[in-house]
C-alpha cells in the first residue's frame, strides 16, 4: 500500500481499530489457514496491522514475519506482541522461495488495481512450491475512499481468480460473505485460500 492518505488514517485510527480487531484467538478463516501451512513454517502475514494474526500464528508454532505500511499500526504491534513487525509496503516483498505461507487479509484492497496482478506474481515468487496463500477481499467493483479517506479497490470473484491463476496458484478454497470494517458498513467479503 503505497497511497499516503490510507496511510495516514491508519496511523491515526489505532485506537478504534484496535478497538475493533479481535485479539482473543484464530477466527475460522485463520484456523483453515493454518491448518494447510506447513507445521512451523515461515509466513508473511502482509498489511499485520496490529499484528493479531501474526501473535496467533507465532503462538500455533509458526514463523512469522509480520509487515505493514503503517509505521503507527507496526509500532503498536511490536510494543504489544514483541514481534519484530516492520514497515514494509506491497512492492517490498521481491524474495523468491522464502515463504510457506502469505496471509493478506484485507490488505491488498488497497493496492492500485493496475498494480495488483504483479503484486500477486512477485507474491507468487516470494512463496515455497506448495506454499498457502490467503486473501481477503471486499467484493465490487471501481476504486473509492471510505469515509475516513482510505482508498479501496473491488474487484469480482472471478476478476481474483483470474489473477491468482495467471500468477500460477491454484484455487483451493473460496468463502464468501458480508461483515462491516473500520468504517461501519456492511460489505461483501471474499477469502480465497490458493497454493502456489
Amino acid at each position: 500500500m503505497s497511497d499516503q492518505e490510507t496511510i495516514r488514517v491508519y496511523d491515526n485510527k489505532i485506537d478504534d481499530y484496535l478497538g475493533m480487531v479481535d485479539d482473543h484467538g484464530p477466527d475460522a478463516v485463520l484456523s483453515s489457514f493454518m491448518s494447510k501451512v506447513t507445521p512451523g513454517g515461515f509466513v508473511l502475514d502482509l498489511g499485520c496491522g496490529p499484528a493479531h494474526s501474526s501473535s496467533v500464528m507465532r503462538a500455533n508454532g509458526f514463523l512469522v514475519d509480520p509487515v505493514d505500511a503503517s509505521e503507527g499500526m507496526v509500532k503498536i504491534a511490536n510494543e504489544k506482541f514483541d514481534i519484530n513487525a516492520r514497515v514494509a509496503v506491497f512492492e517490498d516483498i521481491n524474495s523468491t522461495a522464502e515463504y510457506d505461507g502469505i496471509w493478506a487479509n484485507f490488505s491488498l484492497l488497497h493496492a492500485a488495481a493496475d498494480d495488483l496482478p504483479d503484486i500477486i506474481k512477485a507474491l507468487h515468487k516470494a512463496m515455497k512450491a506448495g506454499g498457502v496463500f490467503h486473501l481477503g477481499m471486499k467484493i465490487g467493483s471501481g476504486a473509492s475512499r471510505d469515509k475516513f479517506g482510505r482508498l479501496y479497490t473491488y474487484y469480482s470473484q472471478q476478476q481474483l481468480c483470474d489473477y491468482l491463476l495467471a500468477a500460477g496458484f491454484t484455487i483451493d478454497e473460496i468463502e464468501t460473505t458480508e461483515g462491516t470494517g473500520l468504517a461501519g458498513e456492511l460489505e461483501s467479503w471474499i477469502s480465497i485460500c490458493s497454493i502456489a
